[in-house]
């Protein structure tokens, strides 16, 4: 009884001691993991050498952006997953090798059947003390080999879901990449002048408050001259922050490092050479055939259907073929090494009852799945509809805002020539340089607009927008002349 509980202790603290618990994180390893993501989230790119052009641009988010290697590990994972799919269709071989041992002979004695109380043998033993056997088996399991196919072919629909679901982000990233490419080189061309007439203003409003304090200026008059500069330098405040954020939007889609210096290359605007040659019903048409969305539903729709096999095979009774190649060093034996072979026969009747429930089941993810890609349909139909409408839209915003601006130009040097003759007064120059400075922004942001509603339009037709061929093993520069070439030919006349 003492050693009985003496065990029973020692059990209980072997397990105590076995027993997990939480560990939090150290600061060694948090700063180590960290430092570790520092250096790799920008290893083994290409250094910016030189300005960068749009479509250098659009090359570099497609061999840097994360979001864009984070569906293509998907991919590569959903095709690893496959492979090992179709392992499971294959035979199982498993070797087996064994010990066993004992303090003395187990022995053995038999009883009459006739005679109840009468001993057959004198006790005796036919296995040594110590004795080590093996196997190998080979065993074929018909019914899992008919479900693990339909597994596999669900695996392979995964690797093309995964497909899709890259094409989605790369059509997002590269209208990003259009649309912040406009805006941050609208911010390179203004953030300096923007910056001269902030000091300016300043300099105007030190004046005017001096002015008005000396009793030199009419303090109504001073007061309403302070506000309007007051306002100017409110609207460069904010055009300066839409203006700055745009570049720093552009270096997260190319992925390039917080606070990177880089330059874009100036580029004249040329939005009356985009053009879209296709008519709405062939963008339709297009559009139903290749958006991402659409195809992950027809996908789904497959995968349903294997279900539903699966279901089936499932019912069947299962066949085991198996073949054993053994040996035992029990020296009692005759034959210490055998072969031995032979067939069973299974079936779970239980699954009958579960398979209406289970059958119910996949009819629901099958109507579900219906009912999802005729609203994608529908969804998709009238993107492509608002997407023409939004360039067409965009087009007559850039055409009017250069009008805008040209007039505003006009304006300007009117003003600047009277200033000259000071004939106008400084409030007068300030204000139409600000004037012409909100035109410009604007009319840079319209067509940053445009781009953004060009790229839609294809994005909305689930186009890809680099071709066919196209490696992320590229340089930068080779990259750039594919997108180049693939963009004149839909229509990006100018190459922008």
């Amino acid at each position: 009884m003492i050693f009985k509980t003496k065990g029973i202790v020692l059990s209980g603290l072997m397990l105590a001691g076995c027993a997990a618990s939480p560990e939090a994180l150290t600061l060694e390893e948090v700063n180590a993991f960290t430092s570790k993501n520092l250096q790799d989230v920008v290893a083994n790119q290409e250094p910016i050498s030189q300005s960068i052009g749009l479509y250098d641009a659009m090359a570099r988010a497609l061999k840097y952006n994360l979001d864009f290697k984070v569906e293509m590990m998907n991919e590569a994972l959903a095709a690893r997953k496959f492979d090992l799919a179709n392992y499971d269709m294959m035979p199982s071989l498993v070797a087996n090798s064994g010990y066993a041992g004992r303090s003395n002979h187990s022995g053995g004695k038999s009883r009459l059947l006739t005679a109840p109380f009468s001993q057959s043998l004198a006790p005796s033993t036919s296995s040594n003390k110590n004795v080590i056997s093996g196997d190998l088996t080979f065993s074929w399991h018909i019914l899992d080999f008919g479900l693990s196919y339909v597994r596999a072919k669900q695996a392979a629909n995964q690797v093309l879901i995964a497909e899709e679901r890259r094409r989605k982000v790369v059509n997002r990233i590269i209208e990003d990449v259009r649309t912040a490419y406009w805006r941050a080189l609208s911010a390179q061309r203004l953030i300096g002048s923007l910056s001269s007439l902030r000091h300016r203003v300043q300099r105007a409003l030190k004046n005017s408050r001096y002015l008005a304090s000396s009793g030199q200026a009419a303090p109504l008059a001073a007061m309403t001259y302070e506000r309007e500069l007051i306002d100017i330098k409110r609207q460069i405040h904010e055009l300066h922050r839409d203006l700055k954020t745009a570049k720093m939007q552009l270096a997260a889609l190319m992925n390039v490092s917080p606070g990177s210096r880089f330059t874009l290359r100036d580029q004249r605007r040329r939005g009356s050479r985009l053009r879209i040659a296709l008519k709405s019903s062939d963008m339709i048409a297009a559009a139903l055939r290749n958006r991402p969305e659409l195809r992950e539903e027809m996908i789904k729709v497959r995968i349903s259907q294997q279900d539903a096999d699966a279901a089936l095979l499932e019912l069947l009774p299962g066949a085991n073929i198996y073949a054993l190649a053994s040996f035992d060093t029990n020296d009692f034996l005759f034959h210490n090494n055998w072969l031995s072979w032979g067939a069973k026969a299974s079936w779970n009747a239980m699954r009958l009852f579960a398979y209406p429930t289970k059958a119910a089941s996949i009819d629901a993810q099958k109507a579900l799945n219906k009912a999802r890609a005729l609203a994608l349909t529908m969804a998709v139909m009238t993107q492509v509809h608002v997407a023409r409408a939004k360039f067409a839209n965009a087009r007559h915003v850039v055409a009017a805002s250069g009008e805008y601006y040209r007039v505003q130009r006009r304006i300007l040097a009117k003003v600047r020539a009277k200033a000259a003759n000071n004939a106008s007064s400084e409030q007068t120059l300030i204000r139409e340089e600000m004037n012409a400075l909100v035109a410009r922004a604007k009319y840079d942001i319209a067509y940053a607009g445009l781009q953004n509603a060009y790229a839609n339009i294809y994005a909305s037709m689930g186009i890809d927008p680099y071709p066919g061929d196209i490696s992320s093993s590229q340089s930068v520069k080779s990259l750039a002349a594919s997108l180049r070439s693939t963009w004149v030919e839909r229509g990006a006349k100018s190459g922008a």
